[in-house]
């Protein structure tokens, strides 16, 4: 189903949250802060997916995309922002089930063969909800980052381009499954489409091994598709461009305790001893990277007030985890969400310790002040539009 861009409005809104596993709590809590917010301003029917033009995620950031974004069957979003911290209160004790003897017994097992995870609780709940929805059907555009090991490179399955690639236009359940396929933590996830008789396979592990955080994607996702409909929007993004730009990045929290690996360690450990450091290194320096350039990009175009990345950039040992799901740890992760939203902004100094202030408000404030924005955008689109049939 294709969209229409916003070629009528003034602003070009973006949502991207990152991967982090039973961490995505902590999005989740400030993405049920933004759609109360949204709420007070427009109604209690107001949800997420009414203002966003495209909601990219990745492994956890990616289930919480397709819960914002896919449809139920009166064409409104699956779930509210608030019912997402449900889901992962109920479900990840039954996805990372907890008990020490079945974990020291699935750790142990997971280094020799398969993952510690089946997956099977997650990969059910997931085609109950989903049943037989499409990329292409969701509500707003999408994109969900996942990396083919057959061919060794990214997948990115964006609902923008399933009219020019319809081999593309997967199952949105294969696409969760597939982007929340964490190496050793659950099964990689193999599926396929068909096109014209031809069958397009896919070999797919968590999105988060290449683009962990998927802000950067999604907007040159929408810039290609302005570019493609010739609608006077240039593919390489100018200062003009990037003042209509609104975008709220959402980090599930990195665990920065300086001098946490060393040289003089690291250079004693073999591949066991690697393996853990490199899933900190690969998902944190990505994550940083991309915030770090957006974010003086941005500034440098004096929009620095239309891009607000939210971080939890000392987030404890513990909270870290991507498959602790204790009661204690989860209500941890909700409170670390609740603490970030009064918060001051903060932007990433990869010369300093990652994240400094740069604003005396609260993220909370900003996002107050970008459910106005919001709303305010979603109005005169609504204005126009209904001008529009009327002419």
């Amino acid at each position: 189903m294709e969209r229409k861009p916003p070629v009528y409005g003034k602003l070009i809104t973006v949502l991207s949250i990152d991967g982090g596993g039973v961490r995505g709590l902590i999005p989740a809590t400030i993405l049920e802060f933004l759609e109360g917010e949204l709420q007070k301003l427009d109604g209690e029917d107001a949800r997420i997916a009414d203002y966003f033009d495209i909601i990219a995620g990745t492994s956890t950031g990616g289930l919480i995309t397709a819960m914002l974004a896919a449809p139920n069957e009166h064409r409104r979003p699956l779930f509210k922002a608030k019912e997402i911290i449900d889901f992962y209160l109920h479900m990840c004790p039954k996805i990372f089930p907890q008990h020490w003897c079945y974990t020291f017994i699935r750790r142990l097992k997971s280094l020799i063969r398969g993952p510690m995870y089946d997956g099977k609780c997650l990969h059910d709940f997931i085609r109950k909800k989903l049943v037989d929805t499409r990329l292409g059907d969701t509500l707003t555009n999408v994109v969900i980052p996942t990396f083919d090991i057959e061919r060794l490179k990214p997948t990115i399955f964006s609902s923008i381009e399933v009219n020019e690639k319809p081999y593309m236009n997967a199952y949105l359940s294969d696409i969760c499954i597939a982007t929340s396929a964490a190496p050793t933590y659950l099964p990689p996830h193999y599926f396929e489409t068909s096109q014209g008789g031809k069958k397009h396979k896919f070999d797919l592990i968590d999105g988060g091994v290449a683009l962990n955080n998927p802000t950067h994607i999604a907007m040159r996702e929408l810039s290609e598709q302005f570019h493609r409909k010739n609608l006077d929007f240039p593919i390489l993004i100018s200062s003009s461009e990037y003042a209509r730009f609104v975008v709220l990045s959402l980090g599930t929290g990195v665990c920065n305790i300086q001098g946490k690996y060393k040289a003089s360690e690291a250079k004693k450990w073999g591949l066991l001893g690697w393996f853990a450091p490199l899933l900190d290194i690969f998902t944190s320096a990505d994550s940083d990277m991309d915030d770090f350039h957006l974010s003086s990009v941005f500034k440098t175009h004096n929009a620095q007030n239309n891009y607000l990345r939210i971080q939890e950039h000392c987030l404890d040992s513990k909270l870290s985890q991507l498959d602790r799901a204790t009661k204690e740890n989860m209500e941890g992760l909700i409170e670390v969400g609740k603490r970030l939203l009064t918060s001051k902004v903060s932007t990433a100094k990869l010369e300093q310790d990652r994240f400094v202030p740069w604003s005396n408000e609260t993220n909370a404030e900003v996002l107050i002040q970008f459910a106005r924005k919001l709303s305010d955008e979603k109005r005169l689109r609504d204005h126009r539009s209904e001008d529009k049939a009327n002419f």
